[in-house]
């Protein structure tokens, strides 16, 4: 049975208060919904190409996220059929960097692996 898309306003997963914040982290906490987004950022994708670069994701989860990331507003689709960030979606890489920018700090403070 799919899930159904979080939204603003609704209870989620981990979460029935309804906040804005609860939905997006359960949308952007499904499996490969982060990569799809990543992988658009550089410009229209086709379903393939998609698939291709985000091996090694099943076409039946590439289609659903796809599908609830479409629903929330993120992803569109443009003249040609291939998959576009929305102004929205696009937005969402300003708001990953300072959280990029953390994630950075911390791993200069995790312990290097060994060398071989």
């Amino acid at each position: 049975m799919a899930r159904r898309t979080p939204a603003p306003g609704t209870p989620v997963r981990g979460s029935t208060s309804g906040r804005p914040l609860m939905a997006a982290l359960d949308l952007l906490g499904r499996r490969w919904s982060l990569r799809v987004l990543w992988e658009l950022r550089s410009g229209p994708q086709g379903a393939r190409a998609l698939l291709a670069r985000c091996r090694p994701i099943s076409s039946s989860v590439l289609y659903e996220r796809l599908r609830e990331l479409t629903a929330a507003g993120l992803v569109d689709r443009d003249d040609q059929g291939d998959y576009v960030l929305t102004p929205l979606g696009a937005s969402l890489g300003a708001a990953i960097e300072p959280l990029d920018a953390w994630a950075r700090q911390w791993a200069d403070h995790q312990p290097r692996p060994p060398a071989d």
